[in-house]
Parts: structure tokens; sequence; C-alpha cells
């Protein structure tokens, strides 16, 4: 059976779909070398013509593509918030708080890191990506395709198309990629999918698009997606699924997979519905629909038959969800029928939801319905001041932990660092008799500062450290360092002086620090 959902964040050997990319580009060639049938327009009495195009000449196609769009596509990396470790114990009792220092110190929590993709839509640095690549981080990271890094900030994100916009300040423009119709789009049309799978960044994979308006398990209301067999993997999610224009098209969500893994089947976000929820949080902070607070179904042949309608159209209120809502107010019952929406016909459920969730909140709609009254049905009209839909979870009716739609700005700590002055009690705890400096007491884990590795690939930085020296200069107390750091900005280069306690060696080791300002 196949699992759905399939979120991207891992690391594997992609051997096996270059070798499927190879297979399918020599099955290109030979249906390309027996001839390709161009369709006439409607209406025309024209024969069909058949022209030969040469795998060298589609190759170049998805090259060109591929060139275009590639600088526009986004590393973006994430860090999960650490919780504090509770020790069970009286917190009153000093031999606890000590032995609960021994273990933060022996066996300090660790984050947890995810990659996934996302791509520029404006020059000014705006970025869109899937919501669940950057839920719960407490840092994001966004990768240029110069190579350079910058710290992103969450602008909003909508829980029922998950999408997510970001923001970063490079301070020139960047390139971008424009929006495609992807109404325009049909089964069959070649797309390209691009990302960082298993964080090999700006992948490139070539499919068609098998299906549109395509639902899935789990799926809300409001995800009705393109389908393609263009390679869509873990760390895929939030890329830019594009046509041979170069317009983005869809924003890969989703695998089909009984792995885990690519197994032909990958699901993207369509371009307008994307653009609506883009444009929507730039305004609002967030996405705003209107709601009537009704439980829905369709009008199929078997209603349509039993109750006598023309045709297997309409949308059926199967409960009123919300006693207070909308639709409770304007006199909607449970059973009624709705035909048409400010005079436009209603085809299904899935429409009406769409049509009243475009419609801003607190705006009046005329809804035409009909309500059985003994062996009749009666046509009415009902004018509805529509709610707000409420941001519910995309897996069930329970709401997931809000995301901020900003992140919050962290209380001043100069590089991160929670710093007390050396007194003669921690000399002696910590073996610095005799030295002079700072002693770090606490590293901000959604500090950059926290991610700075030594030359031997671990931590530069630990509690317990004393930092001696900054960019050259002596440091004894704390008024001394943050004069120093006061004086760093974003870009600065940084080299601490630091001593630490080796427990293995029973010694003091020096080292010396060095990142830059982010």
């Amino acid at each position: 059976m196949l699992k759905f959902f399939e979120k991207s964040e891992s690391l594997v050997s992609p051997e096996s779909d270059k070798l499927m990319l190879n297979l399918r580009f020599v099955i290109i060639a030979i249906l390309l070398n027996a001839g390709v049938a161009i369709a006439q327009p409607p209406g025309t009495l024209q024969k069909t013509k058949s022209v030969r195009i040469s795998p060298e000449r589609l190759s170049a196609s998805f090259a060109e593509v591929a060139k275009k769009v590639e600088p526009a596509v986004v590393n973006i990396d994430t860090k999960g918030k650490i919780p504090d470790v509770k020790i069970r114990g009286d917190n009153s009792d000093k031999k606890s708080n000590d032995f609960e220092d021994f273990v933060r110190r022996r066996f300090p929590p660790r984050p947890s890191y995810a990659v996934g993709s996302g791509f520029i839509v404006d020059k000014s640095g705006y970025i869109l990506t899937n919501k669940h690549v950057i839920e719960d981080a407490s840092r994001i990271t966004v990768r240029l395709q110069t190579g350079e890094e910058f710290t992103a900030t969450i602008i909003g994100a909508d829980e029922l198309t998950d999408i997510a916009v970001l923001k970063i300040d490079v301070g020139r423009d960047l390139p971008f990629l424009e929006f495609g119709d992807s109404k325009s789009i049909k089964v069959g049309d070649w797309v390209l999918a691009i990302g960082s799978p298993f964080g090999l960044a700006r992948t490139v994979t070539a499919g068609i698009i098998s299906r549109t308006k395509r639902d899935t398990p789990f799926a809300s209301s409001f995800q009705q997606f393109i389908q393609t067999d263009a390679a869509i993997n873990r760390g895929n999610s939030g890329g830019p699924l594009v046509n041979m224009k170069g317009e983005m098209i869809g924003v890969n969500s989703q695998i089909a997979t009984s792995t885990g893994d690519f197994n032909g089947i990958g699901f993207a976000l369509p371009s307008n519905e994307t653009a609506y929820v883009y444009q929507q949080i730039l305004k609002n902070g967030k996405v705003r629909r209107g709601y009537l607070g009704v439980l829905l179904d369709s009008v199929k042949k078997e209603f349509a038959e039993v109750y006598g309608l023309d045709s297997a159209k309409g949308a059926i209120i199967t409960d009123i969800r919300d006693k207070k809502g909308a639709a409770a107010k304007a006199g909607i019952k449970k059973d009624d029928i709705i035909l048409r929406v400010d005079g436009v016909e209603i085809k299904n459920h899935q429409d009406l939801i769409e049509k009243i969730a475009a419609t801003a909140p607190d705006q009046n709609v005329t809804i035409t319905l009909l309500r059985e009254f003994g062996e009749s049905l009666v046509r009415k009209t009902v004018s509805v001041k529509l709610g707000e839909r409420p941001n519910q979870s995309i897996a069930g009716n329970n709401v997931r932990r809000k995301l901020p739609v900003r992140q919050k700005r962290h209380k001043f700590l100069p590089l991160g660092l929670t710093l007390v002055e050396l007194t003669s009690k921690d000399a002696k705890e910590n073996n610095f008799r005799g030295y002079e400096g700072v002693l770090i007491k606490r590293i901000d884990p959604a500090s950059y500062i926290a991610d700075v590795k030594s030359t031997q690939g671990i931590n530069a930085l630990s509690v317990g450290d004393l930092i001696q020296r900054v960019n050259r200069k002596k440091v004894t107390n704390l008024k001394e360092f943050n004069k120093l750091v006061k004086g760093l900005r974003k870009g600065s280069p940084v080299v601490l002086h630091i001593l630490r306690f080796s427990r293995r060696g029973g010694g003091v080791i020096p080292s010396i620090v060095q990142f830059t300002v982010k």
C-alpha cells in the first residue's frame, strides 16, 4: 500500500534515480525518432503532420530551462528547537543541581536538522517553500546558487495548502521565478522538478504531467495536486515544478511511496493556488478565507434521480457544523441543496468550498438553494455574510501548534552566549585558577554560533569554556567583552582565544575559535 505525504529530509545514494533517468531518455529518443504528431487547432480540416525531433534538440531544451531556473532555486536548512533537559529530583538540593549541570555538560541535548528546497519569487528576496519544511525550526538558513548563506525570516504560513513565505535580505536584486498558469497545463506536458533531494542541491529531474486536480489521502480541500512522474524525493519538498518556458506551475509537496523514496508518483500544489496564498500572506500575514460553517457532499446522479433534479450538480448541506456560523445565522438548514453562489452555478461540494473560500470574510454572498418541503423542493434565495475559515490541521480536526507570523527577536545575548565573570569559586570548579576571562554558562541553541565547528568537525564552543581574547583584545570582565562585540556587524570576522578544561587529560587546553558574524 502506498504511503502519502512523505516529507523531504534525508540522505541516500541517487544512483538508482540516475539509471532510471538514463533509461527514460533512451525510450524518449526512440519514440521521437519514430515521429511526433502535431495536433491542429479545433475546427481545422488539415491532415495531421508528422515531424521528427532529435534527442539532442530535446536535451538542449531541458538544459536551457534548467539554466534559466536554477539561479532562483534555493536550499533550505533548518535547525529544530531544543527542549531543556530536566533531571528528576529535588531542585532545591544542591547535589541534584550539580548532577543536572554535569548531565547537561556531558550529554548536551542535540538539535534536529532538516533539509528542503524553495525558490525566489521576488527580486527583493521573498521565497516560497512548504510549511512542513520549516515547521518548528529555531533557525532557517537559505543557501543561494552562489553558495552564499542567509538567515531567513518567516513572513507567514498556510496550514491548509502547506505553503510558507520566507524573506532574506541580501542587499541586491535576486533572480526569481515567474508564476505560470496552472490551469493551462495538460496531461502529457513536459515538466522539470528542481530541488535538493537527499541534500543534493540544485538537482534537476524531468518528467510529464500525469494528472491534474489529484486528491491524495490526508490532503485538505485546498490541495488539488498536479501529479507528475518527474522524480521527487525527500528534500525536494518546497522546490518548483516548472514548464518548458521556465515558469513555476507547481510547488513540489508530496510523494506516493511504498519505500519512503521516489516510486514514480509526485504531487505539486498548482501555481494559481500558490499565487493566491502568497499574495494573501504578503497582505495579511496569513490567508483569510470565507467560511459557511457547514459539512458538505456533492449531488451525484443517484441523488439527482431520487430528488428529481435536472442534472447531477450542486452541493448538499449534510450538517450545520458551526451553530453560530455564517450559514446558521442566514437560516441555511441541514439537507439544503445549494445550486448557485452570486448567480454562478455550483458543480459539486469542492466547487462550493473554492468559491466561498475565495471570497473575503465579512463579505455578503447570495446563495440559491433548494429546500425539501414534504414531497416538493422549494427554491429559495438567501443572503449570507461569510465568516472566516479557521486554520485547521491538514491531517484532521486537531489544530497544530501555530507557526509565528514573524520570528520573535531573541533577548540580546552577545554572540548568542550567556556569560559570567570568572569568580574564585568558578575558577576552582572549572580548574581555571590563575587565569582571567569570561566563562560561558549557556550557548543559545537557536544562534548560529552553536553550529560553529572546529577544524576537527566538532562544536568549537562549549559550556564551561573561558574566553580570554576577542579579536586580539584581552577580556577580563563582561564590560570589556560587551564593548568589543558591540562593534561587530553582520559579516565581521571574529577570532576568540579560549581555554577549555580537558576532563580526559586533566589539564587546560588553549584553543582558537574562528567564525563570521551572521
